[in-house]
């Protein structure tokens, strides 16, 4: 060990960015690890790194004792006083034990030690630069493709990009150039692992803070994203200034700006609304391009409701194949049905008359209820009373409506 390992050592930090300290460590390993497949252990080893002079010195702590069972751990007095007659029972002594011409075998184990560190202090400094880049926009090179990714070179790694994150419009060919979005950076076994994706909704909002200074300085914001990639998006925005038009500023003069993303995604239509703090304003925001009438909310869930629109523009509210309702949904995060004046009106005089049915069949189950109950009751009275000895006269005149009169003259006199 001489100077000549400081200069490599300053080399390696240069050139591969591993720290002097990461690489030390690794010498040290690889002594410790040497000394231990020539004398059977070393827990007792320690290793002393000169960083002026370039030199490692490897130790082997011993502790003084009276009767010495392992030579290797142990010392006794007597040989402990013939160094240094200040020691004692129970101190600990340092004596050098460099290895000095290792066998073939040493030196392999300290060079696999030494280049496995490397690998790993390397792997570290990929997955912390990497790490910072989640969520975030980068560009790389397409290198190759298979059934299951594409894989995109991103200088000091190589990323995939799995079929689901891949646009559906989109060929990927090698050398191609692309912007892609990090999704995720693991720390796995055999180095970083970069997903990234064309189709994630985090992308549209990164290209949109790339094209609109507005949005990146948080001027005006992204408020939510629903995107069928590749075919349509929708975007809500607002404005944290009173003095600008969210919707114009992500638009851009003449559609430019967003123009630029549309390119950049080849083609995928966007739909930028103004988000509103009122979920009825919101929700036809929403559906933009079609008019809403009116929005109604389902009292029994407050994630739902029915959405009325013109009868000439049902279809154009619901979209190709529902496009248009299912991504006005997931920007809200409310469950929507779309209905046109005509159904609207028919389906709410259907519920009304089948509300009023019910109501008046619970009355008539009340009355019924009350009926019986005052039949009972005029049976416990008869049971109660006295037998005043009615005679048959008397009682058909009761049970015959056109003798009342007659009764009531007889009971008036």
């Amino acid at each position: 060990m001489s100077k000549e390992l400081l200069g490599a050592l300053s080399a390696l930090e240069e050139e591969k960015g591993i720290k002097k300290e990461v690489v030390i460590e690794a010498l040290q390993a690889a002594l410790v690890s040497a000394y231990k497949r020539n004398y059977g252990q070393a827990q007792n080893v320690q290793v002393v790194f000169d960083e002026k002079k370039g030199d490692m010195h490897v130790y082997s702590v011993k502790t003084v004792v009276d009767d010495v069972t392992d030579d290797q751990l142990q010392v006794s007095l007597d040989d402990a006083l013939q160094i240094n007659k200040g020691y004692e029972l129970g101190d600990e002594i340092k004596f050098e034990v460099t290895p000095k011409n290792f066998g073939r075998i040493a030196a392999q184990t300290a060079k696999q030690v030494i280049m496995q560190r490397v690998r790993e202090a390397e792997r570290e400094n990929v997955f912390d630069e990497y790490s910072k880049y989640e969520d975030e926009l980068v560009t790389g090179t397409v290198e190759r493709q298979d059934t299951r990714f594409v894989y995109i070179n991103l200088d000091k790694v190589e990323a995939v990009m799995g079929a689901k994150d891949e646009m559906p419009n989109e060929v990927y060919r090698p050398q191609d150039r692309i912007k892609v979005y990090v999704t995720k950076v693991e720390n796995a076994t055999k180095g970083p692992q970069v997903f990234v994706s064309r189709t994630a909704p985090g992308m549209l909002k990164r290209l949109f803070e790339q094209e609109v200074p507005e949005i990146y300085d948080g001027t005006v914001e992204i408020v939510s994203i629903a995107r069928e990639a590749g075919d349509r998006a929708k975007v809500a925005v607002r404005s944290n200034s009173k003095d600008i038009d969210p919707v114009g500023t992500a638009v851009g003069p003449k559609g430019q700006r967003v123009q630029t993303i549309v390119n950049e995604l080849h083609g995928e239509n966007m739909d930028i609304v103004e988000w509103d703090e009122d979920n009825a304003r919101y929700i036809a925001n929403a559906l933009n391009p079609a008019e809403v009438i009116d929005v109604i909310f389902d009292d029994d869930n407050d994630r739902a409701c029915t959405v009325i629109v013109p009868d000439y523009q049902l279809s154009l509210a619901i979209g190709k194949k529902g496009q248009n309702a299912r991504l006005a949904a997931k920007l809200t995060g409310f469950k929507i049905d779309i209905k046109s004046e005509t159904e609207a009106k028919e389906f709410f005089a259907t519920k009304q008359t089948s509300d009023d049915t019910h109501e008046t069949g619970d009355e008539n189950d009340q009355l019924q209820d009350k009926s019986i109950t005052n039949d009972q009751s005029d049976e416990d009275s008869q049971t109660d009373k006295p037998d005043n000895s009615q005679t048959d006269a008397d009682k058909a005149t009761v049970d015959d409506p056109s003798d009342s009169t007659t009764v009531n003259e007889q009971n008036i006199n």
